[in-house]
């Protein structure tokens, strides 16, 4: 099956779907205007926006995959990673995802679409991963079954992706198709980068890092085209929201595979109503975010400045520090930073040390979420 003939038959939509999906495009295209002012004049939020959703997507990509790792331990975890042993399967696809995902959005300007880029990219994504050593950067020689992770550690099997055989003339026509998109414009952005990454998925090309890798590709393609958004915030959290919608608005194409009705009008509604969501947070997020930073004083600034750099810290860090001020005064500034919730406390007496919270004041998450 020529995946490039037969792409136009499963993205065909009814005249009133297509009405629906122009307008949801169109809400994103708004968000992504309206984005760029705010980027070129509120610079000094940004990095550490980009440092938060870097680390809730790291986190977010790996359980999506099953793995059961807390949020303060992927904070922890990251924050010394230079350092870091990674023991657990689930620390190291955390630790390549987090490292995969800082080089996607450095050099996406200079990463193009290819086999040899994605296999480089699939390197760097299981670089810690001991297991996976033999298989990286190369296609699957046996056949692997895409299964739906749960929370609850409880799997079920979806159905058979292509066939090890098949994969390496499916990618090669996939990519082709994706190519000839970005350089006709014939097709919106986010509508052929959904179809991109639902092919990618259902091609499951790699013995592992399928989902890990589909979410990277997604990431590096909305960059390339201009949604540069997405760095700011994490679309896996939003994703894991919902792991079970995912899972649907996949099987609903998936299920009929190589056959004339495999139609994935269903996952490309999913996909860019979870990128509305997105913009949704990352908007609360920035008004929250900026209100806050002109509420501190200058010394509970460089106090939040020196733990976002150094996390975790401890008060005598702190007071080492900033030697200008008091000890009792910082102590204070901490306790006010962790009643606003900036900050996030842990152990207790000697061994008390603070991290930023990933989420600033009167941001919450109501995750439990799956990609």
């Amino acid at each position: 099956m020529d995946i490039s003939k037969n792409m136009q038959a499963k993205l065909g939509f009814s005249s009133e779907v297509y009405q629906q999906l122009s307008q949801h495009l169109s809400v994103l295209d708004t968000f992504q205007g309206s984005w760029k002012v705010r980027e070129s004049q509120q610079v000094k939020y940004l990095k550490e926006l980009r440092k938060i959703a870097t680390i809730e997507s790291a986190g977010s990509s790996t359980r999506i995959e099953g793995a059961r790792i807390r949020e303060q331990d992927v904070k922890k975890l990251l924050a010394s990673i230079k350092k870091a042993r990674f023991e657990s399967q689930d620390e190291q696809e955390l630790a390549g995802y987090y490292e995969a995902r800082e080089v996607v959005l450095d050099d996406y300007a200079d990463i193009e679409i290819s086999e040899r880029r994605i296999h480089q990219l699939h390197r760097l994504l299981l670089k810690y991963s001991y297991k996976d050593q033999p298989h990286r950067g190369s296609y699957k020689k046996t056949s692997n079954q895409v299964q739906a992770n749960y929370p609850d550690g409880s799997q079920r099997e979806l159905f058979d992706p292509t066939s090890p055989d098949l994969t390496p003339v499916e990618m090669t026509q996939l990519i082709g198709w994706l190519n000839k998109r970005i350089e006709k414009r014939d097709m919106h952005p986010l509508v052929f980068i959904a179809a991109f990454v639902y092919e990618f998925l259902s091609i499951h090309p790699y013995t592992a890092g399928n989902g890990l890798l589909s979410r990277l590709l997604c990431t590096l393609l909305m960059m390339s085209q201009g949604y540069d958004f997405i760095q700011y915030i994490s679309f896996e959290r939003v994703i894991e929201s919902n792991k079970g919608e995912y899972y649907r608005a996949l099987m609903v194409g998936q299920q009929n595979r190589y056959k004339d009705n495999e139609m994935i009008s269903t996952w490309v509604f999913y996909f860019i109503k979870s990128l509305i969501k997105a913009t949704e947070e990352l908007n609360a997020r920035y008004k929250t975010y900026s209100k806050l930073k002109t509420a501190l004083n200058k010394r509970q600034k460089q106090v939040l400045d020196f733990i976002r750099d150094n996390e975790p810290v401890q008060v005598g860090d702190v007071d080492k520090a900033l030697p200008e001020y008091s000890r009792n005064t910082l102590k204070k500034d901490l306790a006010y930073l962790v009643d606003e919730k900036v900050l996030i406390k842990t152990g207790d007496r000697k061994g008390t040390r603070y991290h930023i919270s990933t989420y600033p004041s009167g941001f919450r998450s109501d995750s439990n979420i799956s990609w």
